[in-house]
């Protein structure tokens, strides 16, 4: 064939489209590369890992790892064409907000792809926003109701919320047979007090007469003076936002004045091992808690198993709740078919979402980012064991 210079102009046309579409295809192949879902998911868990709580987060912790392991034993997550292995990040936010934050900005720099944080409400509440802003879905155990209140999509809840405890503290204790004349008493924390506010709300709601309000402070032990005004009010009930060693003092002082007729019924913060030894100088001391322990469920006796193989001892506070969390975030993930977080997001919301949560058996979010079904439990604290009594999402 003869070239022409004439057709110089056409060849140099042919051989730049030429150029400039192998170019754009490498881009394109470049830009598929860049999307392909990642080997590795990393889960950021951020919890109190040091101080008072930390007993608390390691428990969390600990149900985390142990999903993570029987997740990645089975193969890993399936996101399109192959599978990715899990991995745990973990950060101390020494349940304070502060300290919070420099864990939350870890994870983010870490690149997790969602975050179980955290266990403090103020904790959580103060480091929502980085979590928002990196577009990182934050699954917390708070209860305060201002965590999902803060005009932020990524704000999910995996228990009830202090709300429905409060409900559950006055309802309970309204129900009381025999008891007419309470006494409400909390710490002086935003926590407590605002339980035991709306719980004598709830009192008076059901007829019954809240003959004594006070609030004291989250140290003291000295309660002569309480004691003395709850003898003149002839109490029947004492409903406390207390600490567990608050009450265990309170008792024993109460009962040198002659209240050892007296019930209690108390938030989460007085449900441990302290007040075994002061049980019996009460009628009886009742805690409701929005953790609803493994043991009540169906599937909680082979969690345990599992557990107390794994760890040598039975978990201390929501190990459960973050196995189930960390279990329903892969079957989401594998129903999406990629790591993307907005649309893990919009999974973990959607109200058709059936994902199936091990040992709790349902852990689904509505839009708001509270639990649709979550549940407040009522223990009595007999012969040195918290016996489960009520369970309800309806108080």
């Amino acid at each position: 064939m003869r070239f022409s210079w004439t057709d110089a102009p056409r060849a140099r046309s042919t051989w730049q489209q030429a150029w400039r579409w192998g170019f754009v295809a490498l881009a394109m192949a470049g830009l598929g590369a860049c999307s392909r879902e990642p080997e590795v998911i990393k889960i950021g868990v951020g919890q109190p890992l040091t101080g008072p709580l930390a007993a608390l987060g390691q428990d969390m912790v600990n149900g985390a790892q142990m999903a993570v392991d029987e997740i990645n034993a089975k193969g890993g997550v399936r996101l399109g064409s192959g599978r990715a292995q899990l991995e745990l990040v973990k950060a101390d936010d020494k349940a304070n907000a502060d300290a919070g934050k420099v864990a939350a900005q870890s994870l983010i720099d870490a690149g997790v792809t969602v975050a179980l944080a955290h266990l403090n409400s103020g904790v959580s509440i103060a480091t929502a926003k980085m979590y928002a802003g990196a577009g990182i879905p934050q699954l917390a155990i708070s209860t305060n109701p201002a965590y999902t209140r803060q005009d932020v999509p990524t704000t999910l809840r995996l228990v009830a919320n202090d709300n429905l405890q409060a409900k559950a503290l006055g309802s309970y204790a309204a129900q009381l047979g025999g008891a007419q004349r309470y006494a409400v008493v909390d710490d002086g924390t935003p926590y407590g007090k605002g339980l035991a506010d709306d719980a004598a709300k709830e009192l008076a709601a059901q007829k019954k007469e809240v003959v004594l309000r006070k609030t004291m402070d989250d140290k003291t032990t000295d309660f002569a003076a309480l004691v003395d005004e709850m003898v003149k009010a002839k109490t029947d009930v004492l409903v406390a936002t207390l600490n567990d060693f608050q009450v265990e003092a309170l008792v024993q002082q109460g009962a040198k004045a002659g209240l050892q007729r007296m019930r209690i019924v108390g938030g989460d913060t007085i449900k441990t091992d302290k007040l075994a030894k002061v049980a019996g100088q009460v009628a009886a001391i009742y805690a409701t808690s929005p953790i609803v322990e493994a043991r009540e469920f169906p599937a909680g006796a082979a969690f345990l198993e599992s557990f107390r193989k794994r760890f040598k001892g039975d978990p201390v506070y929501g190990a459960h709740y973050a196995y189930d969390a960390v279990h329903l975030v892969a079957d989401a993930l594998s129903r999406n078919d990629t790591a993307d977080r907005s649309k893990l997001l919009e999974r973990l919301k959607s109200p058709s979402y059936d994902g199936v949560a091990p040992v709790t058996g349902s852990m689904r979010f509505g839009p708001d980012g509270e639990q649709r079904y979550s549940a407040v439990a009522v223990y009595l604290l007999r012969d040195g064991v918290w016996q489960p009594q009520l369970r309800s999402d309806r108080w």
